[in-house]
């Protein structure tokens, strides 16, 4: 037996030509001209070599197969209509899983207000987060969205990055240590300071880069502390153990409680830019589209 290929969209139709009755109100419910629904119909029955229908003046009558068939056809049809109906929903209302990486440390920008607010308009909405200073493959592990802290990003014609907020960054220490150890005046007076660096994607302690004005500074204080976490650091030179590079968000509370103080205020790190990185800017699910208006009226009060 020769082999033959079926298309949906014909079985649909022929779904509703019997449901309409007439080729006349099939032509009017679907705006196809009564003479390209006869020709459909009957290359349709052509390729299935039987005749689906008697037709006449006034009627349209089922022969034995046309029934059977029409069963097949009303399941396309059916499940069309529910695929459809799923696609209006979703386009109207978030639905699925929001899957989001964070960096560890986002939690300082307002993470459970923004949690809070997203699930109280979107129960229907399951969140999962990944807090982690790896960068996540978002395609290969189908997370909606990431937060990259980050000056720049690299190119990834795969990726689409959406600027969020850029912070101004500096040098922060207690109170406490530096009633100890004395206040810098100049950058030079950091090697004799401890650090409390951050380590870089390539491993190694970043290198303070410090500017004022047209005059640059470029160090690293040789006894230091280095870590990959922003939140250890901030902790660390809270509890007086040295001076660590903050973005000013980061360090707004506790300089409020006089917890920590700015070190050279009149010197600044290279700020640091929150990015909202998505597999692709077209099609985004509504879940995703929700979540990044939330975040972007978070970041930009910080």
């Amino acid at each position: 037996m020769t082999p033959f290929e079926l298309y949906a969209d014909d079985l649909i139709l022929f779904a509703q030509i019997v449901q309409a009755g007439t080729f006349t109100r099939a032509a009017e419910r679907t705006g196809l001209p009564k003479s390209t629904l006869s020709r459909r119909l009957a290359a349709l029955e052509n390729r299935l070599g039987e005749r689906l229908m008697q037709r006449s003046t006034r009627r349209l009558t089922l022969t034995e197969f046309g029934e059977k068939m029409l069963m097949h056809a009303q399941n396309i049809s059916d499940a069309t209509e529910s695929a459809v109906e799923l696609a209006h929903n979703r386009r109207a209302m978030p639905q699925g899983v929001l899957r989001v990486s964070l960096p560890p440390e986002f939690q300082e920008f307002g993470i459970v207000p923004i949690l809070d607010r997203f699930t109280q308009r979107y129960p229907q909405v399951p969140i999962e987060l990944d807090l982690s200073a790896r960068r996540v493959d978002l395609v290969a592990e189908r997370f909606d969205l990431a937060i990259r802290a980050a000056t720049s990003l690299p190119d990834d014609s795969a990726l689409v990055a959406r600027h969020l907020v850029t912070m101004a960054s500096g040098l922060y220490a207690s109170p406490a240590y530096l009633a100890r150890h004395g206040t810098p005046r100049r950058p030079e007076d950091l090697a004799s300071h401890a650090g409390l660096l951050l380590i870089a994607s390539d491993g190694r302690p970043q290198t303070w880069r410090l500017t004022h004005a047209r005059r640059i500074w470029e160090g690293q204080p040789p006894q230091h502390l280095a870590a990959n976490s922003i939140g250890l650091l901030r902790a660390l030179a809270e509890q007086g153990h040295g001076i660590a590079g903050l973005s000013g968000p980061s360090a707004a509370d506790l300089v409020r409680q006089k917890r920590l103080q700015r070190v050279l205020p009149d010197w600044a790190l290279p700020a640091t830019t929150l990015w909202c990185v998505t597999p692709g800017r077209r099609l985004l699910p509504q879940r995703s589209l929700a979540f990044i208006a939330l975040l972007k009226d978070t970041v930009s009060a910080t």
